[in-house]
């Protein structure tokens, strides 16, 4: 038996007659004679017989007709089901975003998506990378944009990316009088430089144990926010190594200039979710809003042709 049979056999039963079924389900009456005979082939018994120039139900199709009704009692419960999750879920998305790009990716590509009418409600969280991860695993986040070295365990990878760190140097600081490359060797050990939670994060930034440890050497200020260290680069006057999204920012206001460094220590960039499964219309928009806008930015753009 199927859908159609069903459905056919109880309007049958609702109208008590293959004219008034066949003329409400907008079909021929040998249509749905022919349904209701298929039916009655595949449970083995008479559903209708002759009374006059109608049909009456036989005992077996009304018991048999009960569980029909109950059937279809639950499919419209499962109809009502279907509409309250759309409901609750449709509409909304949350986001766990690195500090770097709530000042920059984040806000233009939400401005972009408000100016093509988006009425979604954006919830956006600020959180470090194994924060935004974990959230995303245990399904706290639609969304999270990372800033390590790929795999994050749990979660599912819509898009990865990397650039290079390079030396923000405040305007005055006798390394900002050139602007060709910075080897990172010629001055650990010398000259100050800002350092990430007591250490510099090798993992995310590929820089050799040794090099790191000269710079912690004679290193006053550690700093475990990208956007924090840039900002005390122009009010303490101590270089420091940034994402160049970071660093982009702070050389928009003034006081500080960016170099370019000989070693390539390696910004990762991730854009996670739960899994694909479970992305709704409004995530999987925001996702790619934010995709085409990594992709297009100067920075990745160039880094990707070097």
């Amino acid at each position: 038996m199927n859908f159609r049979q069903l459905k056919t056999f109880d309007t049958v039963m609702r109208l008590g007659s293959i004219t008034g079924a066949a003329k409400e389900m907008r079909v021929s009456q040998p249509s749905v004679t022919r349904l209701i005979h298929e039916l009655e082939s595949g449970l083995g018994f008479t559903l209708f017989v002759r009374s006059g120039r109608g049909i009456a139900a036989t005992l077996e199709a009304r018991r048999f007709h009960q569980a029909v009704e109950s059937a279809f009692l639950n499919i419209e419960r499962l109809d009502d089901l279907a509409a309250a999750i759309r409901d609750a879920a449709v509409g909304k998305v949350s986001v766990g975003v690195i500090p770097t790009f709530t000042m920059s990716l984040l806000p233009d590509v939400l401005g972009q998506l408000r100016s093509h009418r988006d009425d979604t409600h954006t919830t956006v969280y600020i959180r470090n990378t194994p924060a935004i991860v974990d959230s995303v695993r245990l399904h706290q986040f639609d969304l999270g944009i990372v800033s390590r070295s790929p795999p994050y365990e749990g979660v599912h990878s819509l898009y990865q990316t990397k650039v290079d760190y390079v030396a923000l140097i405040p305007e005055g600081h006798a390394l900002a009088s050139s602007g060709a490359v910075l080897d990172l060797e010629d001055v650990a050990g010398i000259e100050e430089f800002i350092t990430f939670g007591n250490v510099y994060p090798l993992e995310m930034q590929g820089m050799d144990e040794t090099l790191a440890a000269r710079f912690q050497e004679n290193a006053r200020y550690s700093v475990a926010n990208m956007l924090a260290a840039a900002m005390l680069v122009r009010t303490a006057g101590v270089p420091a190594l940034v994402d160049p999204f970071s660093a982009r920012m702070s050389a928009g206001a003034d006081g500080v200039v960016v170099r370019p460094i000989q070693q390539r220590l390696t910004y990762h960039i991730g854009i996670i979710t739960r899994g694909l499964e479970v992305m709704t219309r409004e995530t999987r928009q925001l996702a790619d809003a934010m995709i085409e806008a990594l992709e297009s930015d100067p920075i990745i753009r160039d880094s990707n042709n070097v």
